[in-house]
């Protein structure tokens, strides 16, 4: 049975996806609650109605953000899993549909959250941030994982697993500026694969 999202739902929603492009595009403290009560087309009762202030309204939509990039990575792993059992050849798999998916950006991934929160963290509460800093820390988790699955098939001495996993998250973030600075969104994917191709030269079989 399909569930049924009410206008109250709807019009949150329509909210937080207003704030979230504003966001992206301006910074948070250049978007202001009153653009975003126009833009909705609806009267600043019925914003207060579904967020208290201007602080939770970020604390929600990035747990929204952080849902959605969680559903992202559960697929890309699912999708290269099925495609292969091998640690290291499926991982590959994995960052090249990150490449791929990188590289309509921002059509299938609208930018980053974490690094517009990052650098305005001064305007956001100790809630904000620490969500922030977990989800950083779930990234590197993430590739962690898959990078000590492929270190016990293929055994890589004296390499840091950890400053590696951090460099996948490094390398997208650089690659956001890169990209949208030069105004060139092949740059991104084109950094992610040079990523990939270190992981392969680190893990593969002489």
């Amino acid at each position: 049975m399909e569930e049924r999202i009410t206008k109250g739902e709807q019009t949150r929603a329509r909210i937080l996806d207003l704030a979230e492009d504003a966001v992206l595009q301006k910074g948070f403290a250049a978007t202001s609650i009153d653009e975003l009560i126009a833009a909705a087309g609806i009267t600043k009762s019925g914003f207060f109605y579904h967020f208290r202030d201007k602080s939770d309204l970020a604390k929600h939509m990035f747990k929204r953000y952080m849902d959605r990039e969680d559903e992202i990575f559960a697929d890309l792993e699912r999708r290269a899993d099925e495609l292969s059992d091998d640690p290291l050849h499926s991982t590959l798999i994995l960052l090249k549909f990150l490449a791929d998916m990188l590289a309509d950006l921002p059509e299938t991934h609208p930018g980053c959250l974490v690094a517009s929160y990052c650098y305005q963290h001064q305007l956001f509460n100790d809630d904000i941030r620490e969500l922030n800093e977990a989800s950083v820390l779930s990234w590197r988790t993430f590739f962690l994982r898959r990078l000590e699955g492929i270190a016990e098939k293929y055994p890589a001495p004296d390499v840091d697993l950890r400053a590696i996993a951090d460099l996948a998250l490094t390398t997208i973030e650089g690659g956001i500026i890169l990209s949208k600075t030069l105004g060139k969104k092949e740059l991104l994917p084109e950094q992610m694969l040079l990523y990939r191709d270190y992981v392969r030269r680190i893990f593969s079989p002489a």
